[in-house]
């Protein structure tokens, strides 16, 4: 059993990728063998439309033609995945930029123009996203955030394998918030959450990581 996880933060030991980093500890409670990746240590782009990866018979065909930082990766997850976490802070209202462009090049490239839409991944493996937020559970919901986390779960489900959602809501964004402007959130109650919340938020991510890899 490998369990990879993908860090779309450039903040390598904060929210999302101590959250990550708790899923994996879950998997491995169970013996999975688990890597951790950071995005922004790779030096890739998004989906550049060449469409070598539609041509039938083509030599990419189902699979992301460009060559860069991202294409070993690319490679691991398909040869070697049998569960796939991914991780990313949202970013006005969406997931990092990094974290979008990677899926660019993981998900569409195996994507069959097809009725209904299929997939030429060459198996099936379970994924999870997991999401933390500056905003609570109640704005979340306000903003719209669920329909982007629903569409992201399904995209994955189609093309990979089935999806989970992990949510972490109001998060501490700040470890100092004397060190900047914040006028509209309460420092005090950030920083509760983070020694009272957090903790419980990584025992979850833990268990979801260990579900995940428990099938």
């Amino acid at each position: 059993m490998k369990v990879i996880a993908i860090n779309g933060s450039a903040r390598k030991t904060w929210n999302t990728g101590t959250l990550l980093q708790q899923a994996l500890e879950g998997a491995a409670s169970l013996g999975a063998t688990t890597e951790l990746v950071h995005l922004y240590d790779l030096d890739y782009q998004g989906c550049t439309s060449c469409f070598a990866c539609k041509l039938v018979g083509g030599p990419s065909e189902g699979r992301c033609a460009m060559q860069d930082g991202a294409t070993p990766l690319l490679h691991r997850i398909e040869a070697e995945a049998d569960v796939l976490i991914l991780g990313s802070p949202i970013y006005f209202g969406s997931m990092s930029g990094e974290m979008h462009s990677f899926l660019e090049r993981l998900l569409f490239a195996p994507f069959v123009y097809s009725n209904p839409g299929g997939s030429l991944f060459p198996r099936r493996i379970r994924t999870g996203f997991i999401y933390t937020m500056n905003v609570n559970a109640t704005i979340s919901t306000r903003l719209g955030y669920e329909k982007m986390f629903a569409a992201t779960a399904g995209s994955l489900q189609r093309i990979l394998g089935e999806c989970e959602t992990f949510c972490s809501y109001d998060t501490c964004q700040f470890p100092d918030y004397s060190k900047v402007v914040m006028e509209y959130l309460d420092p005090v109650h950030k920083q509760a959450q983070r020694q009272e919340v957090f903790p419980e938020e990584c025992r979850r991510a833990f268990e979801f990581g260990r579900r995940l890899a428990g099938g």
